[in-house]
């Protein structure tokens, strides 16, 4: 039977120290500061979004134009520097590989622009549903051809959005700890880390040990 992997995008292809500090730099926050802050907030079990409400800004969402705009899309320098290298090992070795994340519509055609030909790529907007909901995961596999959940490894940097509904979806999850998500522990997900069948610190690591997803 035909295996695939299935990669998120952020923080596991790309780097968003750019964007996070895009957001700095519009709200007139020092980027070591809101970074310090967003560190804070993911190590106390918040949501992401409410960095922004530890700085004051709730009015965040009006200024995502703008950032936008700044940020202009994935660009190369974006990239993990195994990000590429990584996805097109995995087609060598014979497997069949899907981008699927929580994205906007646009950054399926900006990774296609850097060079990304998976056979599968498609962001939450243009799915209709976002992780961690089972019905992303239950999408992703229609939009696989409806391959058994276990033959489907899904690699992530985050233990709520990747892992543990990965694993609940009956998919062979594979934590990829770098990044925020991957590096500061939330101390409600105490538990998560058992439900990944393997745990990696690059994509370079999981192409070497990507085996032992299957035992």
């Amino acid at each position: 039977m035909e295996r695939w992997v299935a990669l998120d995008v952020g923080e596991t292809l790309i780097d968003e120290t750019r964007i996070w500090s895009i957001w700095a730099d519009v709200l007139g926050i020092p980027r070591l500061t809101f970074m310090a802050g967003l560190g804070a907030t993911l190590a106390t079990g918040g949501d992401f979004r409410d960095v922004f409400s530890r700085f004051g800004a709730d009015d965040w969402r009006g200024r995502l134009a703008e950032v936008e705009a700044t940020y202009g899309g994935f660009q190369e320098s974006d990239l993990y520097p195994d990000a590429r290298r990584s996805v097109e090992a995995l087609c060598q070795d014979g497997y069949r590989v899907a981008l699927l994340a929580n994205q906007p519509a646009r950054r399926t055609p900006e990774l296609r622009a850097l060079g990304f030909a998976p056979d599968v790529m498609a962001m939450s907007d243009e799915i209709g549903v976002a992780k961690p909901d089972p019905a992303f995961f239950a999408r992703a596999l229609d939009l696989m051809g409806e391959p058994q959940p276990g033959q489907v490894a899904y690699v992530g940097d985050r233990l709520d959005n990747d892992v543990m509904p990965a694993a609940r979806a009956g998919m062979r999850a594979v934590w990829l700890r770098r990044g925020p998500w991957g590096l500061i522990g939330d101390p409600s997900n105490a538990d998560a880390p058992a439900a990944a069948r393997l745990v990696v610190d690059s994509l370079d690591e999981l192409v070497r040990r990507i085996g032992e997803v299957w035992d």
